[in-house]
């Protein structure tokens, strides 16, 4: 029997999950106590349950990555101690992946403290999408770790509106050129037609983000600029920049997940890149509503995580969900 529950910080997405599945979500009870610490428990048996939680971990307006870890890894305890079979956890955005080596001396690995975190807990297994280093999230966890990526998702959207003309996808640093090589080879199998490819110089030292070093052609093509995600917005724009000033005469943007920090409304501003997309994953509450709105292009996640779910329930196959035909 399956179970799933949404905690309270991704209860929308969890319902759209819900909805996508066919399936109620099963009710749970999370409490704040005076002093600040918390509760979270199923109102609902789970011995013997296939469960599955849905717990983004990006921080909000209300509750921190931390809170948010701390409430799931919490639930996560009670369902093992309720007698739950098998228990999923589906993170829409894995908080901490971006640190996945140390860079400098004494640096902790905070995706592998993660993983040791979640199984620890009682997760069986992780279902999570678009994570900064595919390989650093794989080898972290001794349980299975289903990674989902946007490809298909996106492909939707810009398939019916990309033309004729010349194409190239590009990444706007070096540790993304086979997550754009990956979409670029899915696009050339829809269109039929050959795309190019491109990547951008990055260095990053105390902070500070340099190099515009190009490497591809692209002149007179559309630039589809791929990455994990979208943070101030500045490393897009320098692969924007440095694409237009090679004679690219459109720049989109996708992005699994758009946190928007810092000056990422400024960015989002600026002319250089015509289409902005990111999916669900994480709500634009930084931005200020009218520009999201006349930026953004948002695409659902949730029927991706219903499905990969159901899969996962019905010893399906994740490799033809994420690279067969849509």
């Amino acid at each position: 029997m399956m179970r799933l529950f949404a905690l309270d910080a991704t209860n929308s997405f969890g319902k759209q999950v819900a909805e996508n599945l066919g399936l109620p979500l099963s009710p749970h009870e999370e409490r704040e106590f005076e002093d600040g610490e918390h509760k979270a428990r199923p109102l609902v048996g789970v011995r013997g349950c296939d469960v599955y939680v849905i717990q983004g971990l990006h921080g909000g307006p209300e509750q921190s990555a931390n809170d948010k870890l701390i409430r799931l890894l919490f639930f996560l305890g009670a369902l093992r101690q309720g007698g739950a079979r098998h228990i999923t956890a589906a993170i829409p955005y894995l908080a901490y992946a971006r640190k996945d080596r140390q860079t400098k001396t004494r640096d902790p690995v905070t995706t592998r403290y993660m993983a040791e975190l979640l199984e620890a807990a009682g997760a069986d297994a992780v279902v999570t999408l678009d994570v900064h280093n595919i390989v650093a999230f794989q080898n972290a966890f001794r349980i299975p770790a289903w990674h989902l990526d946007t490809r298909r998702l996106f492909l939707v959207n810009l398939l019916p509106t990309l033309g004729d003309g010349t194409l190239v996808v590009a990444s706007p640093d070096p540790g993304g050129v086979k997550r754009a090589q990956l979409f670029r080879e899915m696009l050339e199998s829809r269109l039929q037609r050959p795309v190019g490819g491109a990547f951008m110089e990055k260095r990053r030292s105390a902070g500070v983000v340099s190099g515009n070093l190009l490497v591809g052609e692209v002149q007179s093509a559309t630039a589809i600029v791929v990455d994990d995600m979208i943070s101030s917005g500045g490393t897009m724009l320098r692969a924007a920049e440095a694409l237009l000033a090679e004679g690219a005469t459109q720049i989109i943007a996708l992005a699994g997940h758009g946190l928007f920090t810092g000056g990422a409304a400024e960015a989002l501003e600026r002319p250089e890149i015509d289409r902005w997309l990111v999916t669900d994953t994480i709500p634009p509450f930084r931005l200020p509503p009218g520009l999201a709105a006349k930026r953004l292009e948002i695409v659902g996640a949730a029927p991706l995580f219903a499905e990969a779910i159901h899969r996962l329930h019905e010893n399906g196959s994740l490799v033809e969900l994420l690279e067969g035909e849509a």
